[in-house]
This record gives C-alpha cells, sequence and structure tokens, in this order.
C-alpha cells in the first residue's frame, strides 16, 4: 500500500524570532483563505497553498471506529505538554469551554478535542503532564512552538519547543513499550494504559510544520534545501510509526501564516498588506513561492 505524506519546515538556524511559544493566537478559527482540513482514509490536498498530499487508503462507506488517538504536532494540538514542562498557560486561555485554562493555547477546544469527541473517546492527556491523567484510549505529544527540524536555540532564546517531531517520535515509541509493561501489572492501571491492540488500530494524526515555516520566512533563508529536509524528516517519521503498527493517519494542512499572532506583531505591515480578515497577505502568499522546493521533497511513504 502507498502512503505518500508531507511535512514542511526549516533545518536549524543561528538565530529566531520572538518567541511564539508566548505569542501563539488564542482563536483556533476557520479562516477563509485557509485550505481544507481533511485527512486519514480520504485523500487530502492542497498541503502549504501547492503541495499534494495524498493518502492512498481504501475508501470506506462504513463509519470509522478507533479505540485510540495518538497525535503529535505543535500549539494547533498542544493539549498541555510545553505547559506542563515550562509552565501553566494562564487566563484568558479556555475562557469559552473550558472556563479556565486547559493547556491549550486556544480560546476553548482545538481540533484533536472534537476528533476524540466525534469517536467517543476522552481528550487525549498530554504526554508529559503527570497529574490526572488516563491514556487508556491514546496520548498527546504534541507541544506548543514544536517544529519538524529541531532548532539550533533554546526555548529560551528563540521561542521554539525542545520537543521537535523527531523528540515526539521518541516519546511514543517510549510510551508503547511502557505503557505495556505497566499495563501488564493489572489493577487500575489496566484503566490507564492502552491495550496492546490499540497501538494497530488507532488512529494517528500530525498538524505541525507552521513554526518551521515561520523560521525561515522570517530569518530570509532559502528554501531549496530546508523544505525537503523538512519533508524527508516528516516521511521518516510516518514510516517509522508505520513499521510500529500503525495503519490509519490524518495529517493536517498547516494555516494561513500572515493570521499567526506572532507573524502580525513582530513584521512591520501597512494596512494594504492586510486582508479583510486583518492578516497578513504577503506571508499568506509566501509558499506558493515555494512550490518548487515543496516539490523536491514531496515523498511517498511505501509499505
Amino acid at each position: 500500500m502507498n502512503r505518500p505524506s508531507s511535512g514542511g519546515g526549516v533545518a536549524p538556524a543561528a538565530t529566531q524570532p520572538q518567541e511564539p511559544h508566548r505569542l501563539l493566537r488564542r482563536h483556533h478559527r476557520h479562516h477563509p483563505s485557509r485550505p481544507h482540513q481533511d485527512g486519514a482514509l480520504v485523500s487530502v490536498t492542497s498541503l502549504r497553498d501547492r503541495v499534494l498530499l495524498l493518502l492512498s487508503v481504501p475508501v470506506s462507506s462504513s463509519p470509522c471506529h478507533f479505540p485510540a488517538v495518538v497525535n503529535l504536532g505543535d500549539s494547533n494540538s498542544d493539549t498541555g505538554g510545553l505547559s506542563a514542562a515550562f509552565g501553566p498557560v494562564r487566563t484568558p486561555y479556555g475562557e469559552t469551554f473550558f472556563r479556565m485554562p486547559a493547556g491549550r493555547y486556544s480560546d476553548g477546544r482545538l481540533i484533536i478535542d472534537f476528533i476524540a469527541e466525534s469517536f467517543g473517546l476522552p481528550y487525549l492527556s498530554a504526554y508529559l503532564d503527570s497529574l490526572g491523567t488516563n491514556f487508556r484510549h491514546g496520548a498527546n505529544f504534541a507541544s506548543a512552538g514544536a517544529t519538524i527540524m529541531p532548532q539550533n536555540v533554546t526555548l529560551s532564546q528563540g521561542g521554539y519547543s525542545p520537543f521537535s517531531l523527531d523528540v515526539q517520535l521518541d516519546e511514543f515509541l517510549q510510551f508503547k513499550s511502557r505503557s505495556q509493561t505497566i499495563y501488564e501489572r493489572g489493577g487500575v492501571y489496566r484503566e490507564l494504559m492502552p491495550r496492546k491492540e490499540y497501538f494497530s488500530r488507532a488512529l494517528y494524526t500530525f498538524d505541525i510544520g507552521q513554526n518551521d515555516i515561520t523560521a525561515f520566512s522570517f530569518l530570509n533563508i532559502s528554501a531549496n534545501d530546508y523544505i525537503p529536509n523538512a519533508l524527508n524528516e516528516f516521511s521518516s517519521v510516518i514510516k517509522s510509526i508505520y513499521e510500529e503498527g500503525g495503519r490509519s493517519f490524518w495529517i493536517h494542512n498547516t494555516g494561513p501564516l500572515g493570521c499567526l499572532s506572532y507573524v502580525l506583531l513582530r513584521m512591520p505591515l501597512t494596512a494594504e498588506q492586510l486582508d479583510s480578515a486583518g492578516c497578513a497577505i504577503p506571508y499568506n502568499h509566501y509558499l506558493s513561492r515555494q512550490k518548487g522546493s515543496f516539490d523536491r521533497g514531496n515523498l511517498w511513504v511505501s509499505a
């Protein structure tokens, strides 16, 4: 079965823009210029404007049933990872649904929360969170500020999370192994850890790459080498999870770069450079100018 995959991002940079994890947008809402979110078990198109992403898997008319969800990503799907590691998310985050900060850089639920709800599953616990967590139906390895390619600066210097995609994969591999050892202890542990067969039946979701693109676009670094490297890294992670038994994948598009709050705060823009939603037009059109770089890095994952 052929399973193409794509990602986006850049290789490490010497310096970085103002801490994006502290300037994350509060409202994860749909924007008319954002490509349609699609994925898992169907064809997915329009990744970062011009990149074609297809998951060639059988399409069935019967409903999907997943006993667990495993997520890797950045702030778009972080349910408490960065918060657990580097300090709690503060108000006004979480004000519309949870009525309190809930580890999410959003005013309410994220797409990953709605995915879990749609399958009748509880919200995903962050792997890095040690308090009140339950991993029976999956785990969330996402971290706000995460990138596909590791960055050459600390969190305090550049604002990018140290939990890049390769680190999240390592966390998943450890979770898969150790959770079964703990599950075999029996008792309450069997209510907190996933069953062995859940790993092959789970839905694996990915939402990452946006922070990579802003890093090299801010620094005016050529995309010719960095984008293909990031896409190759992304493909490698998909292959690794497939080799571990994963069979169902949902890969998100990235949002329009010009709508990120830290883009709007960092870059000087004129009124003519803002669209009707207040987003930066030059950055929303940035990726279409990098089509050649994406074409060179768009790999197929074969199994």
